[in-house]
């Protein structure tokens, strides 16, 4: 099973994210598929690769909780949902 996470990069104390495709039994900061984009808590900017997003979510990915309220945050995920239907 896929899933949609977080990788911790960064420095000490100054940790930024990537938006990662991964398998469900690797570790946090272990292999992944795919980079989708990336996320930095401290200037709360969030840049992400929508049509690779699109694709995994459409072949069955599941993002996590913290991924998903990023997404949605970042209005994808509603806009993503009302294109499913």
């Amino acid at each position: 099973m896929v899933k949609l996470r977080l990788k911790r990069t960064g420095k000490k104390f100054h940790a930024t994210y990537k938006i990662v495709a991964s398998d469900a039994r690797s570790p946090r900061d272990g292999k992944f598929i795919d980079v989708l984009g990336h996320y930095d808590p401290h200037t709360k900017q969030l840049v992400l690769n929508e049509e690779l997003a699109t694709s995994y979510l459409n072949n069955g990915a599941k993002p996590t909780e913290t991924v998903r309220t990023l997404l949605k945050k970042n209005d994808f995920y509603a806009r993503y949902i009302a294109s499913k239907k």
